[in-house]
């Protein structure tokens, strides 16, 4: 079991940057490096949608196309942190930001393949 907890959100204005954390408890004892990591975001009325994805070890990043060139995704095992860092951000990546965890790489996208997430970090980017 992995338990998730996010942080970093807040009321931003457009073009500055963020740096979301997502802190892990592998109070089961399995290692965090084990599982893919994600970030999701969503807005009211509509479904999760993804962001980034990265492996356990770190070196396999994915994100979706439109979130290239400005969102960085990375990890630091020894930690048990996962991070989500948004340059210029616009009044459109006003969300709720979910990290998830997974199994396996592949298929990122998808909420379902995900088997625990955090309850979310609020950010809000005035224009």
């Amino acid at each position: 079991q992995i338990q998730l907890t996010e942080s970093g959100g807040g009321l931003v204005q457009a073009g500055d940057s963020l740096m979301l954390t997502c802190v892990a408890n592998t109070a089961s004892g399995r290692a965090f490096s084990t599982y893919t990591m994600g970030w999701f975001r969503r807005v009211p009325g509509k479904e999760r949608a993804f962001v980034a994805a990265i492996s356990g070890n770190g070196k396999n990043k994915y994100l979706r196309d439109s979130e290239k060139g400005r969102f960085t995704i990375s990890r630091d095992n020894a930690k048990n942190t996962l991070y989500l860092h948004v340059d210029k951000l616009r009044p459109d990546d006003t969300a709720d930001y979910y990290c998830g965890a997974k199994n396996f790489w592949g298929r990122h996208s998808d909420p379902n393949d995900y088997l625990a997430w955090g309850h979310g970090t609020w950010v809000t980017v005035s224009s």
